[in-house]
């Protein structure tokens, strides 16, 4: 069983995500979007943010809304949280500004997993995508250690963890376009999803 969490939260090194979770998209949300995806494989969703107000006005009641416990810390923050609170073992972890995530990646990711790993990981054009990757619950100590450490990056997360890189051939070979782990910050990408771009891959976690 797999639950699918979405990282809602805003911070200086995050970026304002949290409005871009709510940017109108493919005449929805971004995160309407996103949550059918997920609805797809996971039979629970959580949406971790600093302020829960804009999306109880906006999400299902079936959809839980939790806060952040470690309040700008970046992506960790809102990991932590939702690890932390799961009802499952098994966690597929995104970005709130993330259009193109993939429910057949993230099953691929979960299998894969499941042979004996902390976290599944993508990797694609030789770049490690944590924020698409498939994580244990148990996860969150590592996550509550690196918060007190004052080290908030997710590259940090994955290189204490016995994690499975997951390389683009495999995703490849299900048909799958590799975009899936792509961002509304890369260039040539709107708001609604109309100019996607066929460029290379440059988000990075460092």
């Amino acid at each position: 069983m797999l639950t699918g969490l979405i990282l809602a939260g805003s911070s200086e090194a995050q970026g304002d995500c949290q409005v871009e979770a709510l940017l109108p998209y493919n005449g929805g949300l971004l995160i309407h979007t996103q949550i059918r995806e997920m609805q797809e494989v996971c039979e629970e969703i959580i949406v971790a943010t600093p302020d829960p107000r804009p999306f109880l006005r906006n999400l299902d009641p079936g959809i839980r809304i939790i806060t952040d416990f470690y309040r700008g810390r970046g992506p960790l923050g809102g990991m932590y949280a939702g690890l932390s609170l799961s009802k499952h073992s098994n966690i597929w972890t995104v970005g709130c500004d993330m259009p193109y995530i993939s429910a057949a990646a993230a099953s691929l990711l979960l299998e894969c997993k499941q042979e004996g790993y902390e976290a599944a990981i993508p990797w694609i054009g030789g770049v490690s995508y944590p924020l698409h990757g498939v994580y244990d619950k148990s996860c969150a100590r590592y996550i509550q250690t690196l918060i007190n450490n004052g080290d908030y990056r997710p590259a940090s997360l994955i290189r204490r963890l016995n994690s499975l890189d997951i390389l683009e051939h495999r995703f490849e070979e299900m048909g799958l376009d590799l975009g899936f782990v792509r961002s509304l910050d890369e260039p040539g990408l709107a708001p609604d999803g109309t100019s996607r771009v066929e460029s290379s891959i440059i988000y990075t976690t460092n």
